[in-house]
């Protein structure tokens, strides 16, 4: 059967309110995104501060630069010991050809089009396309040059899933299990997202923000069951 794990995004700006965050989640969450909030606030330090507590880091920095740029950063992330990171593919062919050479390196997550975009976003930002095909084109790319997995909304989710039968992990952001009226606009319940194929889930705001983030975690895994 398909198995959906949570990643809890650790979107505060000190290691004490990351620390207090994962030591409420502790037994339940073992995968935790570090953004670019977190890091450029505390540095490695933060990636310290997860493997003390057991856990897995996502480093979500959505590398874009020209190859040996990254090819540098990925280096540097392989080296504090992540799990996984993030980079965008239309950063080109060569450049995760680069990343995907290293002989030592994280699981490379290839970001297709932010879940806080609409098509009039995308539209606006030179991508003519649309939303749906410009996913499929910029997974492709990822698939032939490396990638690991794509990060997606949920809505794209269960195409890729068809599209690659699986040679590619599904990370879908954008999971709210209500509606919330923020910036995410290509968003769905972390049910929806396990039924589209979701290899992994990325939660912040719905569990950052609830009195108990505890409770809130094991709600999003019950509905994942």
């Amino acid at each position: 059967m398909h198995k959906t794990e949570l990643i809890a995004a650790l979107d505060t700006s000190t290691l004490k309110s990351a620390e207090n965050l994962i030591e409420k989640l502790k037994g339940a969450v073992k995968y935790f995104k570090i953004g670019s909030v977190l890091f450029t606030a505390e540095g490695p330090a933060a990636v310290d501060l997860v493997h003390k507590h057991g856990g897995k880091v996502f480093l979500d920095l959505k590398f874009h630069d020209i190859p040996n740029t990254v090819k540098g950063a990925v280096k540097n992330a392989a080296s504090m010991g992540v799990y996984s990171v993030s980079l965008h593919l239309s950063g080109g062919a060569e450049m995760l050809q680069a990343c995907a050479e290293l002989e030592k390196r994280p699981k490379l997550w290839g970001i297709t089009v932010l879940t806080s975009f609409n098509e009039y976003n995308l539209f606006r930002s030179g991508f003519r396309g649309g939303i749906d095909k410009t996913v499929k084109l910029l997974a492709s790319l990822g698939s032939d040059n490396g990638a690991d997995g794509v990060v997606c909304s949920p809505l794209e989710a269960w195409r890729l899933r068809e599209m690659f039968d699986g040679k590619l992990k599904l990370i879908t952001p954008g999971i709210r299990p209500e509606a919330r009226g923020d910036d995410q606009k290509r968003a769905v319940t972390p049910a929806q997202a396990r039924a589209a194929g979701a290899d992994f889930i990325v939660v912040g705001r719905p569990i950052i923000e609830a009195k108990d983030p505890g409770a809130a975690a094991a709600a999003i895994l019950g509905e994942l069951k």
